[in-house]
């Protein structure tokens, strides 16, 4: 297991080098440059502008200095946000994204989950319809409908939550909904499958022939192999929750990393987009680990090689 877990963590360095280098030269390959504006800037300052900001000599010299200063937890000054490293934005705006994510993320494993196998369960059944007619609503439509038709119902016209906004444990609940949504349709469905293949399986027949309640049969068996499926989806999706997603932080003016990634592109802040990049494969790589990991305990047949 530890040299399984050691050789990811060399993956990981090396994946980081690739997606540093790749970002760091298609920003440059852009045209245009992040101190361009409508009205051209004297020649003597746009040279001090790119002096401070590292952007001056040949492009191999910046490329280098960049991994340099990486090496040293530097991701530099963001170009857009004057005075501002990217260290301390994203260290302001990644906590903010992270809370909502990470309710999101319990809102649609444990919700997705649940829905899922209790669907199977009464297979065919107004349950199975029902439930499979509302995760196929959540999935279809986006998230810039779901939101704003939260906030019409909740916030509007019963006054019961907040419009939007951040600091309050009312003020998360109709985004973290709205986020979790589609993602708890997804699994459901996903599960629901998994779980129909897993109760055609032997040893659900055994553990039946045992005289086990059929909830036991579900709940404590079959569900431990369906949830394989779940776990492989759940690195990726605790990646992109936790980043934040930039439709439900404008729709509830919530100051999280997703609005900052948008417009770094936008800006040609190549700074800001780079060390948001890099926290995001960090995460995928790490929740990747997790999910192997987790692969490995849940299923006794799957073996890590280091």
């Amino acid at each position: 297991m530890i040299r399984f877990i050691a050789k990811r963590m060399l993956g990981l360095v090396a994946i980081l080098f690739c997606v540093v280098s790749i970002t760091f030269f298609l920003i440059r390959l852009m045209p245009g440059g992040p101190f361009d504006r409508e009205r051209k800037l004297p020649e003597q300052i746009e040279k001090a502008l790119l002096a401070r900001y590292k952007l001056d000599g040949p492009i191999l010299n910046q490329y280098l200095g960049y991994l340099g200063d990486l090496l040293h937890g530097d991701l530099r000054l963001s170009t857009k946000y004057r005075d501002r490293s990217v260290n301390e934005i994203i260290a302001d705006a990644l906590p903010v994204s992270a809370t909502l994510g990470g309710i999101a993320f319990v809102l649609a494993t444990v919700g997705g989950v649940l829905v899922g196998s209790l669907a199977a369960a009464h297979q065919h059944s107004w349950i199975d319809r029902s439930a499979m007619l509302g995760a196929l609503l959540a999935i279809s439509l986006p998230s810039f409908v779901i939101g704003p038709l939260l906030i019409l119902i909740f916030a509007i016209d019963s006054q019961l939550l907040p419009v939007g906004g951040w600091g309050t444990l009312k003020s998360l609940i109709l985004p973290s909904i709205t986020l979790a949504a589609p993602y708890a349709a997804y699994i459901a469905r996903l599960t629901r499958a998994s779980m129909l293949e897993a109760l055609t399986q032997d040893f659900v027949r055994t553990a039946r022939a045992k005289g086990l309640a059929e909830s036991q049969v579900i709940y404590k068996h079959a569900l431990k192999v369906a949830i394989l499926p779940v776990v492989s989806f759940m690195g990726p999706l605790a990646a992109n929750l936790l980043t934040g997603s930039i439709v439900v932080e404008n729709i509830f003016s919530i100051p999280g990393a997703g609005g900052f990634f948008v417009n770094s592109v936008l800006n040609r802040d190549g700074f800001l987009l780079g060390g948001i990049v890099i926290v995001y494969c960090v995460l995928l790589v790490m929740f990747n680990l997790v999910v192997d990991i987790l692969y490995g305990w849940l299923d006794r047949r799957i073996v890590l090689y280091g």
